[in-house]
């Protein structure tokens, strides 16, 4: 068998996922544009050459898709100047203005990018979006990234020392956590993790920012993700009693949530509670035995075929414009990871104790960094005053013996390493929980 061309290879597996996403794929010499309402053709005339696909929708041009060969996937970024090229030429027999979508893509590496955003930039998608998303993008007129400027600021307003639903408002930690959250959203920064102590309302401020992208930046769908069935009733519970600070109705009156407990997912709702093993199976096409989600997917759950998601066109990439994952530490790895490589939308952290592959998967982008001991100090955590204590070590400082095993940790990488202290080392008590630890530092 003879070895094929590298680009017709990518161009094959191009037409693949365009027609298993909805779109009719054409040469030029056939070219039908009523043929369906999203039409792909291939090797379409311009002024500045042929483009390898230009994507119309109802019989009107709006995206170009530059293919590259596979050797091409890390340096996908460098052709976005010449998909941009494309998208602003003249095109054969067509007075049109530039095109609003750019893709570059080997088939098996695809980047995405909407010349409408503010600043527009390229990110990486899973496969091609649906022509009836290209429809209703186009009927929205702004693109959500720019609708995301729209938000206003959340004010002095929302300042309350409740922060619970029902109650007049939000903490300051609250107030701090969705500020730096959109902001981080105008910067069209795709990742964002929330580290917010047990107790200090995580929920309630993640209920908070989803209540205002419904409202103010008129966002499509939202997932909720949760990594127990246990969590996805209580985040239920909490979305049903939110009444937002601005509006009489609650949360649900205003928009729907749905808790999904099977396979079927409804496209009209604005809401979506669900565990990772579900989304999983619904991505795969498999039936999820409900004793699947009581426990931590990560510990206990281990499915029966542990097979790389596929495109599911019942659900596409565009399915959802955010997704919001409770307990993220513990439930986006290994295997779960997939469920939120397929979508093509912001993903939000929600954690009291994140760890080095978290910081790491939210690309060190912390936009709320309330730990346990800012929320005792601020009397969130506990109802009464704090005292600073002395003790004999943290007064005098204490010592380590030669020969004696300790704990040490590198400071650039937090390696933790055992080692036998080759000399006496004696220390005061202001190098405690800055050079020295020592957890019987009380006696």
């Amino acid at each position: 068998m003879l070895n094929q061309n590298p680009e017709q290879l990518a161009r094959d597996e191009i037409d693949r996922q365009l027609l298993a996403c909805g779109w009719v794929v054409q040469y030029k010499k056939e070219i039908n544009l009523s043929a369906s309402q999203g039409v792909a053709v291939r090797e379409y005339q311009t002024n500045i050459g042929p483009a390898d696909y230009v994507l119309f929708i109802n019989k009107k041009p709006v995206g170009i898709i530059e293919a590259n060969r596979a050797e091409e996937g890390v340096h996908l970024t460098m052709h976005e100047e010449q998909t941009e090229g494309y998208a602003t030429a003249k095109l054969k027999y067509l007075n049109n203005q530039p095109l609003f979508f750019g893709y570059e893509s080997t088939g098996d590496v695809t980047r995405f990018t909407d010349f409408r955003d503010k600043k527009p930039r390229s990110r990486p998608v899973f496969t091609f979006h649906r022509p009836e998303t290209f429809a209703n993008w186009l009927k929205q007129g702004t693109s959500l990234r720019t609708r995301l400027h729209d938000i206003p600021d959340l004010g002095d307003s929302f300042s309350s020392p409740s922060g619970r639903p029902g109650g007049a408002g939000l903490r300051d930690c609250q107030i701090t956590a969705i500020n730096n959250l959109e902001k981080s959203f105008r910067q069209a920064k795709p990742l964002a993790l929330i580290q917010m102590a047990t107790g200090s309302g995580k929920t309630f401020t993640a209920i908070t920012f989803i209540y205002r992208l419904l409202k103010f930046a008129k966002a499509g769908r939202i997932l909720f993700l949760v990594d127990t069935k246990n969590l996805g009733e209580q985040a239920e519970q909490e979305f049903m009693s939110y009444l937002p600070n601005d509006d009489n109705r609650k949360f649900t009156e205003l928009y729907p949530v749905t808790r999904l407990k099977s396979s079927f997912i409804p496209e009209d709702n604005k809401v979506y509670i669900s565990t990772i093993q579900r989304m999983y199976s619904i991505l795969k096409g498999t039936e999820l035995d409900e004793s699947a989600e009581e426990e931590n997917p990560n510990e206990h759950f281990t499915p029966k075929e542990a097979l790389p998601v596929v495109y599911n066109a019942a659900i596409p990439i565009e399915f959802f414009d955010f997704i919001v994952i409770d307990e993220c530490h513990r439930s986006i790895y290994n295997l779960w990871k997939q469920v939120l490589d397929y979508f093509d939308a912001f993903q939000i952290g929600l954690t009291a104790t994140p760890d080095n592959r978290t910081f790491g998967y939210f690309h060190q982008n912390l936009v709320s960094d309330y730990g346990y001991e800012k929320a005792v100090i601020d009397g969130v955590l506990v109802p009464y005053n704090v005292f600073t204590i002395d003790t004999k070590i943290s007064k005098h400082g204490g010592a380590i013996a030669v020969g004696e095993m300790v704990d040490k940790r590198e400071r650039l990488t937090r390696k933790k390493f055992w080692e036998a202290v080759d000399e006496d080392i004696e220390y005061t008590g202001k190098q405690l929980d800055k050079d020295i630890v020592n957890k019987s530092q009380a006696a």
